[in-house]
């Protein structure tokens, strides 16, 4: 963790973490993170501040509509369904809590479109607890390193949460993402590059760079 913490930091970091080094707010990272599901973060960051710029509250938000919030954040995958979900998510945050993003796991998965990776990261990148993000990039690197052996992200973040120090936590997502789109790709990764490759397992690599 330390020589990537090094190493990763030369590298364009993952978009919500841009927003939160501008200290953006919860909420923000809420929609910017339901924005950037199934969509690259090259996108997601030039299509988020276009849809702050005009509104970047549960109330101004909820007032453009969903077919205004689906035209200023095409083209991200499945935009209507995001602007469905974002509507949604406004007016719960307005008629249950105030307009406040709540910093609880069990609640922020109530919310429509909300799953544990979006959760976990408003919890660690929104308010700064301790929460593990996995996400993808995350699962597929921990299984390649051999430190964990799942099938999918939810039972990667169970493991984890069980033997990674708690130091790590708020930290992993970053530095493993930053990682994945860099160099550990999902085919033919950059091993040669790979500041941990000594470390790595390799485990389901069946070729390299």
């Amino acid at each position: 963790m330390a020589l990537l913490e090094r190493e990763m930091a030369r590298y364009t970091q993952p978009v919500i973490d841009q927003m939160e080094a501008d200290g953006t707010t919860p909420f923000h990272v809420l929609i910017a993170t339901i924005l950037s599901l199934r969509t690259k973060d090259t996108l997601t960051a030039v299509v988020a501040p276009r849809l702050f710029a005009v509104a970047d509250t549960p109330t101004t938000l909820l007032a453009l509509g969903e077919a205004r919030i689906a035209e200023l954040i095409y083209p991200v995958g499945f935009y209507r369904a995001k602007a469905r979900s974002i509507t949604q998510i406004c007016r719960i945050l307005l008629e249950t809590y105030a307009g406040e993003v709540p910093a609880n796991l069990d609640q922020l998965l109530a919310l429509p479109g909300v799953g544990r990776k979006t959760a976990n990261l408003v919890l660690s990148a929104g308010f700064g607890l301790p929460a593990i993000c996995v996400d993808i990039h995350v699962h597929r690197i921990c299984n390649r390193w051999g430190y964990v052996q799942t099938r999918d992200p939810d039972a990667t973040e169970m493991v984890l949460r069980g033997q990674l120090p708690a130091d790590y936590w708020l930290r992993i997502n970053r530095l493993l993402v930053t990682l994945g789109q860099q160099i550990c790709h999902p085919t033919s990764p950059r091993c040669s590059q790979c500041p941990v490759a000594l470390f790595c397992g390799r485990n389901g690599v069946q070729r390299s760079r």
